[in-house]
């Protein structure tokens, strides 16, 4: 399997998923507090006190990307500034999965992919052959990080950690897993799946899997450490289906917008998505649903869809209230990013403060 670079944490579980009764439909309509934008005021403050350059954010709502802007610069030091343009491109790190997570649940919704049918009717990875337990991995197990696969393996073998199903794991390299068997099943690579299924409906004309000729090095949001140093640009040259995608906050909101109107998703592929499939093992009453963690009952009645990502230089978070059709995609190029982006959470959507204090 192909090794990963080293992140800062297994994932960013800062935030999470929270269920509500979405039993039977897509969205149901409530009336939260409007989104205040007071946050813009004090945002150049926080992008210095925390030494990350440059923050893209994306609000939705009613089911519609009402706000993007990006403020700050690509890349702090050298001879002169390097303001971020409004079409700044970032690495969004494990923000990665849930677009490939929504790819494999369009292929289920038109029946060429089943959830629960094992991998290996597809693929087995050299690494697992001699172990019985790789007949028993599905999708199902992947997307809800049951794999029994470590987060990465590095440079060592890839292992079973536990028997697909029975123990919750983060884990990137059960999407990589994943990934290998949706190519040998449709005879296509990832990113040109992507593009026919998802990003050419979707409308997401700016992103990219990997560093190819048509990416613009010019607009790109270069990471930095904690002392707001620029780290070396990693530029992969394949594709990998949990991490280093690279994309604009407009696309990645036109993508958040579809997913909370179930574009492409039936009816009751958008509702086993949104359901806790299993507890996340905090003690705490958090889930996995398919792709998404999920945390209950908030106190407006709500419930969120939640992906973090974290790399070196790197944290992101997408937030989605598919109640209210409300949401939130906060991009930043700094260690310190979690730092602003739980700040912009907080100040901007009444139920913020509630949803930090419960992760």
């Amino acid at each position: 399997m192909q090794s990963k670079p080293k992140k800062k944490s297994s994932l960013c579980l800062l935030l999470i998923v929270l269920f509500g009764s979405v039993e039977g439909s897509y969205a149901q309509t409530s009336k939260p507090a409007p989104v205040s934008l007071a946050f813009e005021k004090k945002l150049p403050d926080w992008l210095k006190e925390n030494n990350v350059p440059a923050a893209g954010i994306g609000i939705i709502e009613n089911g519609k990307l009402e706000y993007t802007k990006v403020f700050g610069e690509l890349r702090n030091g050298g001879p002169t500034h390097s303001p971020a343009p409004q079409n700044s491109i970032f690495q969004v790190a494990s923000l990665t999965k849930p677009v490939v997570e929504i790819l494999t649940l369009k292929l289920v919704t038109t029946g060429k992919w089943n959830l629960d049918e094992p991998l290996a009717t597809y693929w087995v990875d050299p690494d697992v052959q001699t172990d019985p337990r790789h007949k028993k991995l599905t999708t199902r197990h992947v997307v809800t990080h049951q794999s029994g696969f470590p987060n990465w393996h590095g440079a060592n073998k890839l292992e079973f950690m536990a028997e697909p199903g029975t123990k919750v794991n983060y884990s990137g390299e059960g999407l990589e897993y994943l990934r290998r068997a949706l190519e040998k099943k449709f005879n296509e690579p990832l990113e040109r799946l992507a593009q026919k299924h998802l990003f050419q409906p979707y409308g997401m004309n700016d992103t990219r899997f990997f560093w190819d000729a048509s990416m613009d090095e010019s607009r790109f949001a270069v990471a930095h450490n904690k002392e707001g140093k620029p780290y070396d640009i990693h530029k992969n040259s394949a594709a990998n289906a949990a991490d280093l995608m690279l994309t604009t906050v407009a696309d990645y909101g036109r993508f958040a917008v579809n997913v909370l109107q179930g574009k492409g998703l039936s009816k009751s592929v958008f509702n086993e998505m949104v359901r806790p499939q299993v507890p996340y093992p905090s003690g705490k009453k958090l889930y996995f649903g398919l792709g998404w963690m999920i945390m209950p009952e908030l106190s407006n009645g709500e419930y969120a869809l939640i992906h973090t990502g974290s790399d070196p230089g790197v944290s992101t978070v997408v937030i989605l209230f598919p109640k209210s059709q409300r949401g939130l995609i906060v991009f930043t190029n700094g260690d310190n990013g979690t730092q602003v982006w739980t700040r912009i959470l907080a100040e901007a959507f009444d139920v913020g403060k509630e949803m930090l204090a419960r992760a």
